[in-house]
């Protein structure tokens, strides 16, 4: 018999949708109970894995002796990709061009080329220091800065956007200018590294443990790298330590080679990278050089823009395509372009692959966005506040023709004005802009900047495929419910986002719906937790579930009852039948008596999407999420340092299904967007070594960095244009391109030096040297000047 004695006499259920409840997990990551994959408890024998990584940055295997690996202490095997059985790749664009064991050459410093398998990972570890390898040295492409976008190697097919005729309305513009903004990438940095524990079981079969963001993916490449059919692979995930996205694809690899050694030697295997292996080894966001040129009126009205977003992708594919395509469809940001051409440039590196980051592509569009609304601000001399009024698309419900996308979608959603006004209003723009400016002229030292920028994101996958998701419900004869989703949760809150959205349909208390693993032997085919589609997809799939056994109990105690099927109501934890009330629990254990199903599986699919990606038109996104953050800082001069004194951010999440969680991902997304545009730089020297590959030299920011003023709010008024779930919104990613308020806030600081008369051109990351070398260059051009 359950414990759980529901309120039969509730006006509303305890932790339906639109309700703030805490993170599911939240009680166990605070206490350390939470459990993740390294804190499972091993099966008996189980080996670990030690990588051998390449020293050079690109090359052909002259010779591997591994000898000395073989005889050291612990060591059981070697791996190379000899071993492998099925395919040697891992690519998750079906390119054949990503190696799980380099094969004759390698094309990145850090590359995987063997896997030591020992009794303990220190023993793994340690052999595989030992190995003597000679290279064959071939010269190495470090940078793009410095690439022809037309000539030299690319890994993937471009895209091109175009609409008008953008050279001519470029050329025919009262003011044109044009520039190149360089933008450094990003590592994931999650707490919990790349790891996974593969159990073998009978026959072809492998049970894999994985932190990863694809179980549907993994599944099928671990399959692909054994040679057995996906049913033979199951691929777990309860929970990861972040995710980011750089555990979409790049989990992939470590679950290949556990799971190759798990089968090789009928052993559990585990592979747990450490923070330097995992980022040396490991792809990351995706480093722009943004070439662009705008023709514009003198009031600031841009009449032509012409885009190359060239792209550093490593040395495969991976999803350098379509993080370009992405980059491409947020070239516009919140802003119409009468006249547009955009291309994009996916460079082969000698570096590790790029990979999806949070906001995949999205973000690095924005900000070309941005750069563009800047120099025309600074051209005509006014508020580039005012630019970016100016040049937003026509508001929803507006009749006009400002409402079409570079890729011919109608934009009819658009709330940016609303919301850009009321943050305005809230933040106290216009009277902090006076208060600066007066500040800055009687401060010698120390210079403030403030900025105000939107952000409009649109979701859903540009796969068409991708965009479709399953559930798997149960109800058991005692009332409680068991649910499984494709969705993985890595901290944003998904589990309970779908738990909130079972408990509504069923009227029950959120404590009666149990969250379970992500398992590909429950729910299978499903799209990776990513594009922010989560609660989207698998929300929608659940609630079809749910509903199919909802309507089975209808009709059961219609018929039971004898009343019409609309005189059947669920009520919280009670259900109305004619005019008496039974509980929940009693309902369904009735329903069990008659033999009547209490399983669904549940499926989804976006609605009204499709994307030709040869002709660059179509409808790519269901609907768009949109936000404005306001940033304030203060810079010294003399030093390039800076301190955010103050951000307000106002964000559109439609009716949120948790505003509790929904507020928590606006502020971990602006400060991870805040971090890469300021102070985590990615530096690799002359021979493609990663220096920045520990805390110790790459900077994320610290809670100590935080603004001093930290204001989120989300809109109460909004819903989603869509019928999405319960039209919520998505809010993975859309929140991080908030942090391009604080890059422009120290530009307009930096620009203070030379009376915001020259645009700073400031690069990203604006580090504290970055923004001090801006600094002297605006003071030696204006010195120029007069």
């Amino acid at each position: 018999m359950t414990q759980h004695t529901p309120n039969l006499k509730a006006q509303k259920i305890a932790g339906g949708v639109h309700t703030d409840q805490r993170h599911d997990s939240a009680h166990k990551h605070v206490a350390g109970e939470a459990v993740y994959i390294d804190d499972m408890p091993e099966p008996a024998g189980t080996l670990h894995v030690g990588l051998g990584l390449s020293n050079v940055a690109h090359g052909t295997l002259k010779t591997v002796d591994l000898s000395a690996v073989r005889a050291a202490p612990g060591v059981v095997d070697v791996l190379t990709y000899a071993d492998v059985p099925g395919e040697n790749d891992v690519s998750p664009s079906g390119m054949h061009d990503d190696p799980v064991l380099a094969q004759g050459k390698v094309q990145f410093h850090g590359q995987p080329i063997f896997a030591v398998i020992a009794e303990t990972r220190e023993q793994a570890r340690r052999a595989a220091r030992l190995a003597k390898i000679e290279y064959d040295e071939l010269p190495a492409v470090i940078s793009i800065w410095d690439l022809d976008t037309e000539n030299d190697k690319q890994v993937t097919t471009p895209l091109t956007l175009k609409r008008g005729d953008a050279a001519s309305a470029i050329a025919a513009a009262p003011r044109r200018v044009k520039g190149r903004m360089k933008l450094g990438g990003q590592d994931h940095f999650y707490l919990e590294g790349q790891i996974s524990l593969a159990v073998p079981g009978e026959d072809d079969e492998v049970t894999v443990y994985c932190s990863t963001q694809g179980p549907s993916e993994t599944q099928h490449l671990v399959s692909h790298v054994l040679g057995v059919p996906s049913h033979a692979v199951t691929v777990e995930v309860r929970r990861m330590g972040g995710g980011f996205g750089g555990k979409e694809t790049q989990a992939n690899q470590c679950a290949a080679i556990a799971a190759i050694a798990a089968k090789k030697h009928k052993r559990a295997v585990k592979v747990r990278l450490d923070r330097d292996e995992d980022m040396t080894a490991t792809g990351k966001r995706h480093d722009f050089a943004i070439d662009y040129e705008v023709g514009f009126d003198d009031e600031g009205n841009i009449l032509g823009v012409d885009y190359m977003f060239a792209l550093n992708a490593g040395f495969s594919a991976d999803l350098s395509g379509p993080v370009g395509d992405r980059a491409l469809f947020h070239c516009d940001n919140a802003y119409f372009y009468p006249n547009v051409h955009a291309k994009s440039a996916p460079l082969y590196t000698n570096t590790v692959s790029n990979t999806a980051f949070r906001g995949f592509g999205g973000p690095q569009g924005m900000v070309g966005a941005e750069r563009v609304i800047d120099e025309v601000a600074f051209a005509v001399g006014k508020d580039s506040l005012e630019i970016r009024k100016l040049n937003f698309y026509d508001q929803i419900g507006t009749p006009g023709e400002r409402n079409l996308t570079p890729y011919h979608q109608k934009v009819e959603d658009c709330i940016i004005q609303r919301i850009v006004a009321e943050l305005e209003e809230s933040a106290q723009y216009a009277r902090r802009r006076r208060e600066i400016a007066a500040f800055n002229a009687n401060s010698r030292f120390i210079k403030r900047g403030l900025a105000l920028t939107p952000v409009k994101f649109g979701i859903s996958f540009t796969k068409t495929e991708s965009n479709q998701a399953g559930a798997l419900v149960h109800v058991y004869a005692d009332g409680s419910v068991h649910m499984n989703h494709g969705g993985t949760e890595m901290g944003q809150g998904l589990h309970l986002k779908v738990a909130q959205v079972v408990a509504e349909e069923f009227q029950i208390d959120l404590d009666r719906v149990k969250i379970t693993a992500t398992t590909t032997a429950k729910v299978p085919n499903t799209a990776p937790t990513a594009a922010s589609s989560g609660a989207d997809l698998n929300g929608m799939a659940a609630q079809d579930a749910a509903r199919q056994i909802r309507k089975r109990l209808t009709d059961f105690a219609a018929e039971k009852y004898q009343v019409p099927v609309d005189q059947v109501v669920f009520l919280p934890n009670r259900v109305r039948v004619g005019n008496q009330e039974i509980s929940f629990n009693d309902l369904v254990k009735q329903a069990y008596l008659n033999r009547i199903q209490l399983s669904a599986a549940g499926h989804y699919k976006t609605p009204k999407i499709h994307w030709d990606r040869a002709k660059g038109r179509g409808h790519a996104f269901y609907y768009y999420a949109y936000g404005a953050a306001c940033a304030e800082v203060s810079v010294d001069v003399l030093t390039g340092e800076y301190v955010v004194e103050r951000a307000d951010i106002l964000h559109d999440t439609g009716r949120s299904l948790n505003r509790a969680i929904d507020i928590g991902q606006v502020e971990g997304g602006f400060i991870q967007g805040m971090g890469w545009l300021t102070t985590e730089e990615l530096w690799w020297d002359g021979k493609g070594r990663l220096r920045t590959h520990a805390p110790s030299t790459y900077k994320i920011p610290l809670a100590s960095d935080r603004p001093k003023i930290f204001n989120v709010a989300l809109t109460d008024w909004s819903e989603a244009y869509e019928p999405t779930i319960h039209r919520s919104k998505a809010v993975g990613e859309p929140p991080l391109p908030h942090g391009m308020a604080v890059l422009h806030a120290l530009s307009d600081a930096v620009a203070s030096v030379a009376e915001h008369k020259i645009c700073p051109r400031l690069d990203a990351p604006a580090t504290p040297e970055r923004v001090l070398m801006a600094i002297e260059r605006l003071r030696a051009e204006a010195a120029q000047a007069k």
